[in-house]
């Protein structure tokens, strides 16, 4: 059977066959008890105290990951399409790299049931701008990608902890940007009746410092080693909440440390998205010492995810080229720029401009109104009451990517 590096399903199927044998030793389990508090905030049920089995995860700092030949070579496949996209796009990285940014943060929120429309998280991304809880949360999400691409010449403590505190501002709650100091569970109304306990608080330090200690090494295949790290990340559990967000934030952190991507996100959340049960059960399997669906789950979702990018792309350039036939502005004039803006950020008020293009905020409508007439945009009012535009053509062009993303081929 050979493999075609634009049929995911094909690729999956085939991984099925080459099994991946490691010495990764499954979780073992330690009794802690269950006190619980009583703020009236809990069920019954929750408010029962008593013993549970809270997780101790195996250590992976010399993990020795043996990798049958054939999942390598698909794995090797899977990086240099990744590696191969980032480096298509070029010069015009510009707006594709802010773009296919968000794309990755709607997408591994949509993972953990947040979604919202294009049109939604452009306009609660606007300066000053009002949206809806599952689109403020998407656009928290893009501030933790960004951080840790930011932060990806360096994979620490401090740079997981900036990602989480990105990701959690104005949640004091979950106190972002620190470790947790309580129990965290899977499934169930307390530890006692979850599916699965993350470890103790206390262990989780020394935890993430066994993962760095991986992270660091470069004696493994990449694609592997990230989607180890990544497992291992979710067995932890270190924060009390956005655990996932973060994780996949620590993905693209990963691959462009390791020097799979130098320019932009690859959606790699978008390609888990195409099958969120098999994602989970990976996630599971490897607690239970079997890491082989998980790096399976990785390699098909790299794949998926430069087919669905370059989707996005072409469509993107296409919408890009017709505005160009529309717009009938001199060469030197700002509405070219403003164009250009509308490309990664399709939907804009006049405090963005001014931000981004340096256009005073009593004049937007000197530029907006010819891409008005030319129906490249539309003018409507935001939820702050302030003048606002949008450029229908990309948000629909993003929403089909997330439909895509979330369609099983």
């Amino acid at each position: 059977m050979s493999l075609s590096l634009n049929n995911s399903d094909t690729y999956v199927d085939m991984c099925r066959y080459h099994r991946i044998v490691t010495t990764l030793a499954p979780l073992s389990y330690e009794t802690l008890q269950w006190v619980p508090h009583c703020d009236g905030l809990h069920s019954r049920a929750s408010s029962r105290g008593g013993p549970y089995q809270a997780a101790i995860p195996a250590s992976i700092t010399g993990l020795e990951l043996t990798v049958d030949p054939t999942i390598r070579a698909h794995a090797e496949d899977a990086s240099h399409e990744i590696a191969r996209f980032d480096a298509e796009l070029g010069a015009e990285i510009a707006p594709f790299a802010a773009v296919l940014l968000r794309s990755e943060s709607a997408a591994s929120s949509q993972i953990e049931n947040l979604s919202a429309s294009a049109r939604s998280i452009a306009e609660a991304e606007l300066p000053g701008g009002k949206g809806k809880p599952n689109a403020e949360a998407i656009v928290a999400n893009t501030a933790a990608m960004t951080a840790a691409v930011e932060l990806s010449q360096r994979i620490d403590v401090e740079a997981i902890l900036a990602m989480h505190a990105a990701l959690m501002t104005g949640q004091s709650r979950h106190t972002p940007g620190q470790w947790r100091t309580e129990p965290v569970w899977i499934g169930g109304n307390s530890p006692r009746s979850a599916v699965f306990v993350a470890p103790e608080h206390t262990r989780v330090p020394a935890a993430i410092d066994d993962l760095l200690a991986f992270a660091a090494r470069d004696d493994v295949a990449l694609l592997p080693q990230i989607a180890v790290i990544h497992a291992q990340f979710e067995t932890i559990h270190p924060f009390t909440d956005g655990n996932g967000r973060t994780g996949r934030a620590l993905v693209q952190a990963m691959l462009r440390n390791k020097g799979l991507t130098r320019q932009v996100t690859v959606p790699v959340s978008a390609g888990l998205l195409a099958d969120t049960n098999g994602y989970f059960a990976a996630l599971t399997a490897y607690r239970n010492g079997d890491a082989a669906p998980i790096i399976e789950a990785f390699a098909a979702a790299g794949m998926r995810a430069v087919t669905n990018g370059r989707a996005l792309v072409k469509e993107l350039r296409d919408i890009r080229a017709d505005w160009n036939q529309r717009i009938t502005a001199r060469s030197d004039s700002a509405i070219w720029r403003v164009a250009d803006l509308l490309a990664r950020r399709p939907v804009v008020n006049g405090v963005l401009l001014r931000q981004e293009l340096g256009i005073p905020t009593d004049h937007p409508r000197r530029y907006m109104d010819p891409l008005t007439e030319a129906g490249i945009v539309v003018e409507f009012t935001d939820k702050s009451r302030n003048r606002a535009w949008r450029a229908p053509q990309v948000l629909a062009a993003l929403d089909d990517f997330a439909e895509r993303a979330g369609r099983r081929n």
